[in-house]
């Protein structure tokens, strides 16, 4: 479809969705309508207030809150790619398009009700024509924070503080039991091998990283502390890597990828390495902070440290 169709098209999308309503305020069904509109609410964005749907029903998220959305049982026709490259979410996701914040065309034609994203999606204002779009700043806000917002924005906000409540018991009562396994002093890093490049996080970046640092109060090391704890995450070489590993290792690798760092005579003496003290994990089912993913890190953590 060629640009210049772009507007025709919307037209013809609110021409369509005028002439539903109207039927359905004729034919007296029980979906919410008011007066020819569907019910709103507003919602505070962080770009200022927002009317969106009261009950949204056709949601495209185009960046990181897809967990979000399905964990408040909210229903998805648009996700963005490593969404949809999330093997644990195969058979929600099936039938879910995958979109991008320049393919308007596909946006157009799911018919979306609303539209989620991070703040440095492009197209803003087209993407406003379509359906009510509310962007986030990533990290302005905490990782739990963060859910409780998207909550608000669904009109799901009673059901995404008791899972934030839950979900905090549940850490800290497993992160005192890791504790009192590996000792007070024991340290842990997390390193993923993405694109040829190591990375290792601090205490906010997704990977777990949250529930290690943040809700189990489990140790960094010191020099992960130095280098990333405050950009969230730091670029590595393998001949430094012993330097950031702690006593306990995460690693997070794309497993059709390219990680022959951990075949070098310097990964193999890391004395997490030769103490059997390395967790791997999937990177493409570890990479969110959103409710889904996080209840997978913690049993994964659980059974990993614990054994159970």
């Amino acid at each position: 479809m060629k640009k210049w169709l772009i507007p025709f098209t919307l037209l013809l999308v609110l021409l369509v969705s005028a002439c539903s309503n109207g039927s359905t305020k004729e034919e007296g069904s029980d979906s919410k309508v008011k007066e020819g509109k569907s019910d709103t609410i507003t919602y505070q964005s962080e770009n200022g207030p927002v009317e969106v749907p009261a009950d949204p029903q056709r949601v495209v998220v185009l960046s990181s809150f897809a967990g979000n959305v399905m964990a408040l049982d909210v229903n998805l026709v648009g996700v963005d790619s490593w969404s949809k490259l999330n093997p644990r979410w195969d058979k929600e996701l099936e039938g879910v398009e995958e979109v991008t914040d320049e393919s308007l065309e596909k946006i157009i034609e799911l018919n979306p009700d609303l539209i989620i994203g991070l703040s440095n999606i492009k197209n803003v204002d087209k993407l406003k024509e379509i359906a009510p779009t509310v962007t986030y700043t990533y990290g302005k806000v905490d990782y739990l924070t963060q859910h409780l917002e998207i909550g608000k924005l669904l009109n799901k906000e009673e059901a995404a503080q008791k899972w934030v409540d839950d979900f905090k018991k549940r850490a800290k009562a497993a992160g005192d039991d890791i504790k009192a396994e590996i000792g007070e002093d024991a340290t842990v890093s997390v390193i993923e091998s993405f694109n040829k490049q190591l990375y290792v996080y601090g205490n906010n970046w997704g990977r777990g990283t949250e529930i290690l640092y943040q809700e189990m109060d489990l140790n960094m090391p010191e020099k992960v502390k130095e280098e990333a704890l405050e950009p969230g995450y730091f670029a590595l070489s393998t001949e430094v890597m012993p330097e950031f590993a702690g006593d306990y290792l995460i690693v997070s690798k794309d497993p059709k990828a390219d990680n022959s760092f951990m075949e070098t005579e310097t990964y193999k003496n890391i004395p997490a390495v030769k103490n059997n003290r390395v967790f791997e994990v999937n990177m493409m089912e570890f990479y969110f902070n959103d409710p889904l993913t996080l209840d997978y890190q913690l049993d994964f953590f659980k059974d990993k440290f614990l054994g159970n």
